[in-house]
């Protein structure tokens, strides 16, 4: 985000609905944040242009697709470089279990988050393609029994 991005009343709720309901239409938009279209879709457009607005995205019921097991591995690599670090980011986010890869401070280096079909896929997971690969010295598994998805991102309060 640029440094001159400033958030009024508008914004933050163009934000807030948006991050709710990215399919909702710009009439729709424009009405429920009390603008006229044409002023909602040049906002939105202006917050595209800023950077804050990144893309809209389908949320989906990995278990509707046969992806029953979440888990969140935690991963430490060694030596922990960039020229270990960007190879092994790639490497993760081509499995298609992968959902997210963060690159984290403490113990561990990496959290990464899968989805798979049975234990047995997740246990072929990290044994195939992550306890086998030279820079991994530890893997450490963590299931997922239940998820809640916090609320929209607003702006910091200054």
């Amino acid at each position: 985000m640029r440094d001159d991005v400033a958030f009024d009343s508008v914004d933050v709720a163009i934000l807030r609905i948006l991050q709710s309901d990215g399919r909702i239409a710009n009439k729709d938009l424009a009405a429920a944040v009390g603008v006229a279209p044409s002023t909602c879709l040049d906002r939105v457009a202006r917050l595209r242009r800023a950077g804050v607005i990144t893309g809209y995205l389908a949320e989906v019921d990995a278990a509707s697709m046969g992806r029953t097991v979440d888990a969140l591995l935690a991963v430490q690599v060694q030596p922990h470089s960039r020229g270990v670090v960007d190879p092994f980011v790639a490497h993760v986010l081509a499995l298609p279990e992968t959902r997210a890869v963060h690159h984290v401070t403490g113990v561990d280096d990496f959290i990464v988050h899968v989805s798979c079909g049975s234990t047995r896929d997740l246990q072929r997971l990290v044994l195939d393609e992550f306890t086998t690969r030279p820079e991994v010295g530890r893997v450490q598994t963590h299931l997922i029994f239940g998820s809640w998805r916090g609320g929209p991102l607003l702006p910091y309060p200054s």
